[in-house]
């Protein structure tokens, strides 16, 4: 998939036209990178069956945008994209990868100390120049260091929404190979980990060296860093590293226990196979010399007295002792989602109209929506003002009843600075459903910024907190809060914590979903969509919300829709 590919690219384009000092193009070509990123099919498919109409098609895919991924798909490059890095002071489009670095600031720095890329960056900030600039400061630079580290880490881990859809498309391809029984995806992806170092495909094949041919020459492969009988890896294009093994039967599920991980989890594992005489590797669960389990990861778990651990519980952070007891949670599953709580339109910043959104929710399946678009504060992101939100209200009546969905009438409102929200009671009142977020200030002193958001949650017409630590992961760290002073405050108020399914945000984290239920919230899981693409990341969200070991139970969008009224009504 070249998703991840063309929407880096369009996003540059964006950066770069910021630079300038264009007008509007720029926020165009982030709605474009983002639909394109959220995409459910390969970038390059969508262009094959179609050509650029199909393109066009895309949410937020205009013409010209439809025609600059034609030339990348076609060519591997864009004009317009190195036209305008030419025309950019060098290195300038390096700096604005580093979190809080913006075009402004950019150029800055780029011309009054003539850096020219992250390294050079790097040093001037190290050495105390940054500092010394109008604008800037001790605290940005200490700042750009921070961004730094972020950048570093990124550059090595990769986003789970990006690395999920590869892995399956690359056991996919591999299963359509007449010698291939099976293969499947394992490592940090399958345990749902936000981020990815590598991707791992377990194969089931008896013909290894055909799965080695045509795995390291897919044409994602940017260089084969190992090639072995039985296993190869690789580097993919975006950087990303690639390995594929090829494994007996009898050892298939030993190993995908194995490589799907935890180490943490492995190492107890085999303590407690140890503990009950047993050897457990990857090639199987042993007593002495003689093979006892191994074809399927159920019948280890199975032979050493456990329940089965789902893999985004495999993180020894007490899964085992409850296998042992019986007592793991149910977890909740994508089937038991009823509808999507945070959605967003063209009356803010989404790319598709209310009626596409809701149309696209039921043919999903759900049974309910809330569209949520953006309160007046968020001038940025076409918030609405008191008067835009009436009209917007009615839209979403029309709406409901000519698609046959409920449709929860609500907005995305801002938490001022103060706590209080960016509409009076007397407007929120209105609204089925009010979601309270922070979008501004994200430097405040932690006791500040929970004396903020605690405010918010208290107001009796809050429903959701939503992503509720402000981070954007290889992006933004979170703003400094005490969770736990927010966790009592929604409990007590029967406010719902988000998870944001967006891959750039899920959040909260898994350990954070767990920490809130265990307190007494209950959690809403929602895609925070600005595209009908975006629904597709419900399953991130859900994977999220297994990792935090919890049951349908604790999540408001699986109520029928007559129990989640009546949550929302605080009764």
């Amino acid at each position: 998939m070249k998703n991840a590919e063309v929407a880096k690219i369009l996003l540059e384009i964006a950066d770069l036209l910021e630079v300038k000092g264009v007008a509007w193009k720029p926020e165009a070509y982030r709605r474009a990178a983002r639909t394109v990123e959220g995409l459910g099919e390969a970038i390059e498919d969508v262009y094959t069956k179609g050509g650029v109409k199909a393109l066009k098609g895309i949410s937020g895919v205009g013409e010209s945008i439809a025609a600059k991924i034609e030339e990348y798909l076609k060519t591997g490059r864009v004009r317009e994209l190195a036209r305008l890095e030419k025309k950019a002071p060098k290195g300038v489009d390096e700096l604005l990868h580093v979190p809080g670095v913006g075009p402004k600031k950019a150029l800055v720095l780029a011309k009054k100390l003539n850096i020219a890329g992250l390294k050079g960056l790097e040093a001037a900030a190290k050495a105390g120049k940054v500092r010394l600039l109008a604008g800037f400061g001790k605290k940005s630079e200490e700042d750009i260091l921070r961004g730094l580290e972020i950048v570093k880490k990124g550059k090595s881990r990769k986003l789970l929404g990006l690395a999920l859809p590869l892995a399956r498309e690359f056991a996919a391809r591999l299963e359509r190979l007449r010698s291939v029984e099976k293969a499947v995806p394992a490592g940090s992806v399958r345990r749902m980990k936000e981020t990815v170092g590598d991707i791992d495909v377990l194969v089931l094949s008896r013909d290894a060296k055909k799965v080695m041919d045509f795995f390291t020459a897919m044409p994602e492969v940017q260089h084969v860093l190992a090639r072995g009988g039985t296993r190869s890896s690789v580097v993919l294009k975006d950087g990303l590293q690639a390995d594929v093994r090829v494994l007996e039967p009898n050892s298939f599920g030993a190993a995908l226990q194995y490589f799907t991980g935890s180490k943490e989890h492995n190492v107890a594992l085999r303590r407690r196979a140890i503990m009950k005489g047993f050897k457990l590797s990857e090639y199987g669960l042993f007593k002495g010399k003689k093979w006892v389990a191994g074809r399927a990861e159920e019948d280890i778990y199975r032979k050493l007295n456990l329940s089965y651990i789902p893999p985004e519980l495999r993180e020894n952070q007490g899964e085992i002792e409850a296998a042992v007891k019986g007592k793991l949670p149910k977890l909740v599953e994508r089937g038991d989602i009823r509808g999507d709580l945070h959605m967003h339109s063209v009356w803010s910043d989404g790319v598709a109209s209310i009626e596409e959104m809701a149309r696209a929710a039921k043919q999903r399946g759900y049974e309910y929506i809330a569209m949520t678009d953006h309160s007046k504060s968020e001038r940025i992101a076409n918030g609405m003002d008191e008067k835009r939100l009436l009209r917007y209200l009615e839209e979403i009546e029309r709406v409901e009843r000519k698609v046959g969905i409920r449709i929860l009438k609500g907005s995305e409102v801002d938490i001022l600075p103060d706590g209080s929200l960016d509409y009076a009671d007397s407007v929120l009142e209105k609204l089925d459903i009010v979601l309270a977020g922070v979008h501004s200030r994200f430097k405040s002193a932690e006791k500040e910024m929970t004396t903020r958001i605690c405010a918010a949650v208290e107001n009796r017409y809050v429903n959701v907190l939503v992503h509720p630590t402000g981070r954007i992961i290889n992006q933004r760290e979170g703003y400094a809060v005490d969770l736990d002073a927010v966790m009592a405050a929604a409990g007590k108020n029967k406010v719902a914590l988000e998870i944001d399914a967006y891959p750039s945000r899920l959040d909260l984290t898994g350990e954070n979903v767990r920490r809130a239920i265990e307190s007494g919230c209950l959690i809403a899981i929602d895609t925070d969509s600005h595209a009908v693409e975006h629904l597709r990341s419900m399953e991130l969200g859900v994977g999220q919300a297994r990792r935090g070991w919890a049951e349908a139970k604790s999540v408001i969008n699986t109520f029928p829709l007559r129990k989640l009224e009546k949550f929302l009504r605080k009764k």
